[in-house]
């Protein structure tokens, strides 16, 4: 689904690729890469790095989907609380999967720094909560992040010490987590397809996969041409088509997240509510996400939809709500709105596995994708380069389908989601 206008992300732009091409012929290679997010073009510049023949083939253009689009938050963790992920793998092993979220900051840190990527990475996040409830849950979260799985950095905001972060009233409290951050996300993702590039992947974009023929070697069909590889990464997530692997679609649900962006604010609007630029996000089910750009512009997330039509007024909506929650940012209007696809799984946890012995997938971040989409794709390149057994421990995640098939699966989400969005209001 295209966004619904063009996105900040596209009018600021700094990295640019070389010269790719659309597919066109008969192309083989060593691994065959679907989609041009984080994903896939981490997956592509690893094993490009590793000495593998790697090509990549996007439908649109590089960043294109989610990857391109998001708030941009690199965070520790995942998208679903880590009691989810114990009792699916056991203890032992969702202390390993926590410290591979932390490793996939890292790596996100280091990638930035080693292949120069120019897209504006700044640390510390927060997790805000509006509700007495919601704050006894953040300190729980504390607690049991310190005792269980070592986490001693989380450090618990009062209203005071949050207000100098931010100057929001909305706000009883919060959860700093110095070690997460954002980025400019599509500027992140063209870096690592440019690295990728440097490295001998090649880059094919405007050309849908429209079939997947498998077998050893696998083969990907598109409108004009086709790639044969010994190994396929099917890295499309949420734009990922069913038809090239029906047997993930009732897994996955593909929920539309809206964005907008304001006008540059002055020095005075950042001092009175983001003034150490710190990633925000509330505590609701249906949450609010933002920071600051480097042009300080607030960029603000949130909204929801199920089909192919945005929120009436959603314009109007989101900066009015942006404009309660800082009262600052009275008669500031935006500049830019767009929209995408999140790709939402039923725990909520990262589904990663495999169609067949020489065909991987990764999917189904569910909101924490930036960060741990990059470890996902050298996941994948370490298991196709034979060793698997860190990839494996997330294919032993329990992913149970939406329940209502292709008919009643969305409509049955919306009325879950709307009993948590009243839940919020309590």
């Amino acid at each position: 689904m295209a966004a619904d206008t063009n996105s900040f992300y596209q009018d600021s732009t700094r990295v640019e690729l070389t010269d790719t091409e659309a597919l066109v012929g008969a192309h083989q290679a060593d691994v065959a890469v679907v989609g041009g997010g984080v994903t896939g073009c981490s997956a592509a510049l690893y094993l490009a790095e590793q000495g593998y023949d790697v090509a990549l083939i996007e439908a649109h253009s590089i960043g294109w989907g989610a990857s391109g689009r998001s708030g941009g938050q690199i965070l520790s963790g995942f998208g679903t609380d880590m009691d989810v992920i114990a009792k699916s793998v056991g203890l032992d092993a969702a202390r390993q999967a926590w410290e591979m979220s932390r490793e996939a900051v890292r790596l996100t840190a280091d990638r930035v720094r080693r292949y120069a990527i120019d897209c504006n990475l700044q640390w510390g996040a927060i997790d805000v909560a509006a509700k007495p409830r919601q704050l006894r849950a953040l300190s729980r979260t504390q607690q049991h992040m310190r005792d269980i799985y070592g986490d001693e950095d989380l450090v618990s905001l009062d209203r005071d010490a949050l207000w100098e972060r931010v100057r929001s009233p909305a706000y009883l409290g919060g959860l700093y987590d110095p070690n997460s951050g954002h980025l400019h996300p599509l500027n992140y993702t063209l870096g690592l397809a440019r690295a990728a590039q440097a490295a001998g992947a090649r880059i094919f974009e405007a050309s849908r996969v429209e079939r997947l023929t498998h077998g050893r070697p696998a083969q990907l069909t598109a409108a004009d041409g086709t790639l044969t590889a010994d190994f396929v990464v099917l890295a499309g997530n949420a734009y990922l088509s069913s038809e090239l692997a029906p047997n993930l679609r009732d897994k996955l649900m593909p929920v539309k997240n809206y964005m907008v962006a304001t006008q540059p604010l002055s020095a005075h609007q950042v001092a009175q509510t983001l003034p150490y630029d710190n990633a925000v996000a509330d505590s609701n089910f249906v949450l609010d996400y933002y920071h600051l750009s480097e042009d300080r512009r607030m960029l603000y997330g949130g909204q929801v939809s199920y089909g192919n039509r945005a929120p009436r007024r959603l314009r109007a909506r989101m900066v009015a709500k942006l404009q309660r929650l800082f009262p600052a940012l009275e008669g500031v209007d935006s500049t830019h709105q767009w929209g995408g696809l999140v790709g939402v799984t039923r725990n909520r946890a990262p589904h990663l596995g495999r169609l067949d012995s020489n065909v991987y997938f990764a999917q189904g971040y569910s909101g924490h994708g930036m960060a741990f989409a990059g470890l996902s794709g050298k996941l994948i390149g370490e298991a196709i380069a034979g060793q698997a057994e860190r990839f494996d421990l997330y294919t032993k995640l329990d992913h149970r389908r939406f329940p209502g098939g292709d008919r009643l699966r969305t409509p049955l989400l919306v009325l879950a989601t709307n009993f948590y969005r009243m839940r919020d209001w309590l």
